[in-house]
């Protein structure tokens, strides 16, 4: 069984070696010793969210945290190809469930994007407040799930927005592509990038119009199905991601 991980802060692991010990203190090492009830002993991993993993046993618990034996540090590099879900706002916190799924999948980054048939609105204090739910959700997700680098949640993006990232993205050498009920090209027969970015556009529960769609392709985009089935916004994105991880040897 594999050891749960916590989390530390980007960069505060660094200075970290094997033989040696660190203190996890705060929020994670309450939740470690006080509600998990970690023993000395018990094998556990501390992460930074940018991959480095330090690898340890329990050494003492006490007031000021969970003190960890490091047995190793592993550092996992970025990949080179970066997997980026631009998930569509979504009622009835669906847009969270893909992005939570996303995170177990592998997926790298996460853009909030308001959509045109997107009936959730980010505006003023409610985006920075949806934002910050985003964070919370892929950083949980992302230690459920045992990951040593922790998704980045981009700004919410309109669809002028969407176009000039899906633009860069593409000048670049990336590609981006757009889920479709009603495309002719399968996902599992687009041509790869071997650098850059992989944006999968989802769509909120009504769908993308046929403007926005044009829209999207004109900048570069390329239009994609699944398969034979119209899945909902919350299942689309991670599917898509799975299939993607595998094409591009992440699950080998």
């Amino acid at each position: 069984m594999s050891a749960p991980v916590f989390l530390a802060e980007p960069g505060s692991l660094v200075a970290v070696a094997a033989g040696g010990t660190y203190l996890l203190g705060g929020t994670e090492g309450r939740h470690a010793g006080v509600v998990q009830r970690r023993s000395p002993g018990e094998r556990v991993d501390v992460v930074d969210g940018d991959g480095v993993r330090l690898v340890g046993v329990v050494d003492s618990v006490s007031a000021d945290g969970v003190l960890v034996a490091v047995t190793d540090v592993v550092v996992e590099g970025a990949p080179v190809v970066s997997l980026v879900l631009v998930q569509a706002l979504a009622k009835g916190d669906r847009d969270e469930m893909a992005i939570e799924a996303a995170t177990e999948v592998g997926v790298d980054a996460v853009v909030p994007w308001q959509a045109e048939r997107s009936i959730v609105v980010w505006r003023g204090d409610r985006a920075a407040k949806s934002r910050s739910r985003w964070l919370g959700t892929v950083r949980s997700a992302a230690k459920q799930s045992r990951r040593a680098r922790v998704p980045d949640v981009g700004q919410a993006l309109d669809g002028r927005g969407l176009a000039e990232r899906i633009r860069s993205v593409v000048a670049a050498g990336g590609v981006a592509l757009v889920l479709h009920e009603d495309a002719a090209a399968p996902i599992a027969d687009v041509t790869l990038p071997t650098v850059g970015e992989c944006l999968v556009v989802v769509g909120p529960e009504g769908g993308i119009g046929e403007p926005e769609l044009a829209r999207l392709t004109d900048a570069g985009a390329s239009a994609v199905r699944l398969g034979p089935h119209v899945l909902r916004t919350s299942t689309a994105g991670p599917v898509a991601l799975a299939v993607l991880a595998q094409r591009l040897g992440r699950w080998a």
